[in-house]
């Protein structure tokens, strides 16, 4: 057979070499394997960037619902000033519905004013759940009790409980109400002058053992007349005190305060008056017990027998009570205000104050100090003290707005508006240094009975002997420097402790006296370190009351 030619003939194929094959299967595979690498990596990063996004989402979420959770924190005040807040009208369905309660009751529907009350207490019910919960009262809670609400006050008012009917019910309640709340006030205050008044068991006692010595120890009498016969007690050289009171315990913490912190106590003369019930207990006390030297006379004020109803108004006042402080039946007076009838501020010890230059006739110049302070410092510079021809030496109390007179005094009396100018300055009794000089001049006693017969009906003032004395020495009284006297320590907790601390005498006026249980703890080490605590009779009645 004849071969063709060389341009004619089939090519040969030629096979690739074994390393070539080798070559492309390690590329093939390394390939494959960067590829796979590659995407292992990017799904690590993408799974690391999710989990960080996811862990941001969380954190965000978090943030998210603590910032909900305060801000949707209820405050049911401002929830129940909200207009649109459901708190609000359920108190508004509330008001409403108790009024037509009162209305159905006095119209005998009781089916019906059973049924708003069920609902007021359920709507009370919800009310404290949201606020013990802190969170406000939604859409599902209150919407069935608001429509249920609705329309029982359509029911009330089908039944003829108009407008009209129900303003003039609550009206007359309203008129009830006040006249119950000033009946309570009343009262209140009145228990209140009580406690105050009131002496603890312990200290009765006390005075029943000093009683039971003034009976059977004829030396006690016998030292008693002495002192009170003593030419020292009428020496304008000497320092004089006097007190009007009934505590026996009050009167020995004022003396033995001041005599404590005097420089030369053998110069005081104290003059002390109380009544017939304690004359005994107080003489055999200050007879008894040594007060550094200081002269202590003792009178009582049944012995006055000048000071009787057709001189003093504020006797014939008392006459028309009895020990209590109550009308006597044969002199029921309608007009009397319930809350003079308290015989702290009737008490003739109390109103003995008006009456110091005629008690001592031979005396010049006294202080005058309350049952309810204590002295802290030498008293004996206010005698020397320049009060400019006035009468009355005292601490005004005006640096408060509620101290000026118009605030003790009734100025729509034309009696008074047209001599006493009601923007005037209040001052305090309690340290009071009295020119009985310029007092006997000036008549100050008779002004305190012009004003007293004015106010026989109580249309000036009310209550207390303070008032009186604004007016008897109006235009005669000397301010002194405050630190001498610091009030409301028997009723104000906050007082500056430095304050009292640089007061010459601190004053427990008010309900809260250091000698009660109700005194505040803060201010009794300042009354009770003047308190002869180990004084036999004293230890014996502690654990009485």
């Amino acid at each position: 057979m004849r071969r063709r030619a060389a341009d004619y003939r089939r090519r040969v194929r030629r096979r690739l070499s074994i390393w070539i094959w080798v070559f492309l299967v390690l590329f093939s595979v390394a390939g494959c394997v960067l590829i796979f690498v590659q995407h292992n990596f990017q799904d690590q990063d993408h799974s690391q960037i999710q989990n960080q996004d996811q862990d941001r989402q969380t954190l965000l979420d978090r943030n998210v619902r603590n910032i909900q959770v305060t801000h949707n924190k209820l405050n049911l005040t401002k929830e129940i000033g909200s207009a649109n807040s459901y708190a609000r009208q359920l108190l508004e369905q509330m008001t409403l519905a108790k009024a037509y309660v009162v209305v159905a009751k006095e119209h005998n529907n009781l089916h019906l004013a059973w049924q708003l009350s069920s609902k007021i207490r359920n709507c009370q019910s919800l009310l404290s759940k949201a606020a013990m919960r802190a969170d406000p009262i939604t859409q599902e809670e209150a919407e069935p009790l608001i429509i249920s609400l609705s329309s029982l006050i359509l029911k009330s008012q089908d039944a003829h409980y108009d407008l009209a009917t129900t303003m003039m019910t609550m009206k007359s309640h309203i008129q009830a109400l006040e006249a119950r709340a000033n009946a309570a006030t009343v009262q209140s205050a009145y228990f209140g002058n009580l406690a105050a008044e009131s002496l603890p068991k312990n200290l009765h006692c006390v005075n029943v053992k000093l009683l039971a010595d003034w009976i059977t120890n004829t030396r006690i009498k016998e030292l008693a007349d002495e002192n009170n016969n003593s030419p020292r007690l009428l020496d304008n050289n000497l320092y004089h005190f006097c007190l009007f009171s009934d505590n026996l315990v009050a009167v020995s913490a004022v003396v033995n305060s001041t005599v404590s912190n005097a420089d030369h106590p053998k110069q005081l003369m104290f003059h002390i008056v109380t009544n017939d019930a304690n004359y005994a207990a107080m003489q055999a006390w200050f007879v008894t017990n040594d007060f550094k030297g200081s002269m202590i006379e003792i009178q009582k004020v049944e012995d006055f027998t000048w000071l009787n109803a057709s001189y003093s108004p504020a006797v014939k006042k008392s006459k028309k009570l009895d020990f209590f402080g109550y009308p006597l039946e044969e002199s029921q007076d309608s007009e009397i205000d319930p809350r003079f009838l308290n015989r702290k501020y009737e008490s003739l010890l109390n109103h003995l104050r008006f009456y110091i230059p005629e008690i001592y006739p031979h005396l010049e110049k006294v202080v005058f100090l309350d049952d309810d302070v204590i002295v802290q410092k030498d008293l004996t510079p206010l005698f020397s003290l320049d009060l400019h021809g006035n009468v009355n030496g005292a601490v005004e109390t005006c640096l408060e707005a509620h101290h000026r007179l118009y605030k003790y005094l009734n100025f729509s009396n034309p009696v008074l508006s047209s001599k006493i100018d009601p923007q005037g300055c209040g001052w305090a009794f309690g340290l009071n240094v009295f020119d009985l000089v310029a007092w006997r001049n000036a008549n100050v006693t008779g002004m305190y009975h012009y004003w007293e017969e004015q106010n026989a009906d109580g249309n000036l003032w009310k209550l207390g002997t303070l008032p009186a004395g604004l007016l008897a020495f109006y235009g005669r009284t000397e301010p002194l420097d405050r630190r001498w006297h610091v009030l409301g320590l028997g009723f104000d907790v906050n007082i500056d402790s430095r304050m009292i601390e640089s007061a010459a005498v601190v004053h427990f006026n008010g309900n809260m006296k250091p000698w009660l249980k109700i005194g505040f703890g803060r201010y009794k080490p300042l009354w009770q370190r003047y308190v002869n605590r180990n004084h036999p009779y004293i230890l014996a009645c502690a654990t009485t009351g």
